[in-house]
């Protein structure tokens, strides 16, 4: 078959891999210059199966109650007369009934760890160098009311198979000894060693030059205009290329993987996506000094802060903002992480020289991603991946292949029919 994926991704990229795989004729179309050149360019860079949990928890609503007037907390919701935002923040709400909760836990957890394994076969396969760090993830926490809601966690995941083990004070600097500085203000911590870290966007070049030698062809600078629905399919995909030429890409069927700009593209043609862009912020730091900083990858639960090694940089991200399509980098958010790192780690980093970055993440109000064949027969989906697009990325694109293949999927997840 002929496919045409829409977004160039991690997630778009590694579903054009596994579909050539299948030995289909791909062709990948995205507005930028080339690939993971938006949302993964410079993402949090975890890969956390083991922390793969939704927002949308029993206790997330009393928790935006306290963030709502905070500029400088973790998740502000910017309400705005956008109907779209006010529908999804409802079916946020929603999906934080423990019965939903329990549900996307375990969806989340399952599809999570299958891409785990998937990313690790990919790497030995294809020798591919994406900076990999197999530290595992060490979450530390300030206050004792986080900690307990925590533990509770702990021990859903535990049933699931997940080995998150719990740390005391002590333990939580045995691990990450350059903590010491803020020790007194830890009050325990969770660590599981299988997760890893890695740099998304090296990941998605790669494997893209991988797909190009296998056949897969890459309109870069090519911006989707819209899908052309006749006979209930789609049949071609209307583009605009950097000279402002109009071309109608024709295939058998159609991938939509374009992050956040997904429903845009969906919505005339009466296809539901109840993705929100979720604006995340991160802050990329030179390492001076090895020995001053960490060699885990760390979670600040307090500020909801990611702190991970690529190299000779170590990556901070977080934040979220419900505001919309606004990339605009706010000079508060970016000065807070600034402040937060330098309280960490003082002396290792450079920080006369950071490079700040902001992205929209495709978020739904359950968390779960969206994967799998629309109500139009040869129109399929693969987005909504929230923070963990990275994550599941691999695992996400070798399900879709499953799916188009009329193939059983391995992990226990409600994919789309």
């Amino acid at each position: 078959m002929k496919i045409v994926v829409l977004g160039s991704g991690v997630i778009g990229i590694t579903s054009a891999w596994w579909l050539a795989q299948d030995g289909h004729e791909v062709t990948v179309i995205d507005r930028m210059s080339g690939p993971g050149q938006d949302t993964t360019r410079a993402c949090g860079g975890l890969l956390s199966a083991s922390y793969s949990e939704p927002w949308a928890t029993p206790e997330a609503p009393w928790r935006l109650l306290r963030w709502l007037l905070k500029d400088d907390a973790p998740l502000l919701f910017r309400p705005s007369l956008d109907r779209k935002q006010w529908l999804w923040s409802l079916a946020f709400l929603r999906e934080c009934a423990p019965s939903r909760f329990e549900a996307n836990l375990r969806a989340m957890v399952r599809l999570a760890e299958y891409s785990r394994s998937t990313l690790n076969q990919l790497r030995q396969q294809l020798k591919i160098d994406y900076e990999y760090h197999d530290s595992g993830i060490l979450s530390f926490y300030r206050d004792e009311r986080s900690f307990d809601e925590s533990q509770d966690r702990v021990d859903r995941l535990r049933d699931l198979g997940v080995d998150r083990r719990v740390l005391s004070p002590a333990e939580v600097i045995a691990l990450e000894p350059t903590l010491a500085s803020v020790k007194d203000q830890i009050v325990g911590g969770d660590y599981c060693s299988e997760d890893e870290s890695g740099d998304a966007y090296g990941f998605s070049k790669q494997l893209a030059q991988q797909a190009q030698n296998k056949g897969v062809q890459f309109l870069y600078n090519h911006e989707v205009v819209r899908l052309l629905y006749t006979d209930g399919k789609i049949t071609s995909a209307e583009v605009i290329d950097d000279q402002g030429n109009y071309q109608h890409i024709k295939a058998d069927l159609f991938v939509v993987s374009m992050g956040a700009y997904s429903p845009l593209l969906l919505e005339p043609l009466g296809v539901t996506c109840q993705v929100y862009p979720a604006k995340g912020y991160s802050a990329t730091f030179t390492i001076l000094d090895s020995e001053a900083t960490p060699k885990a990858n760390l979670t600040d639960m307090a500020s909801r802060l990611v702190y991970s090694r690529m190299g000779n940089q170590l990556r901070v991200a977080g934040l979220a903002e419900l505001s919309g399509y606004n990339k605009a980098l706010s000079t508060k958010r970016c000065n807070m992480m600034v402040k937060q790192t330098k309280v960490l780690f003082p002396n290792g980093l450079d920080f006369d020289n950071v490079q700040f970055w902001s992205g929209l993440r495709p978020a739904t109000p359950s968390n779960t991603p969206l994967i799998g064949r629309t109500h139009i027969k040869n129109l399929y989906l693969n987005t909504g991946h929230g923070t963990l697009g990275w994550t599941m990325a691999a695992g996400s694109g070798r399900a879709l292949a499953d799916l188009i293949a009329n193939r059983q999927p391995e992990p226990e997840f409600p994919f789309l029919h």
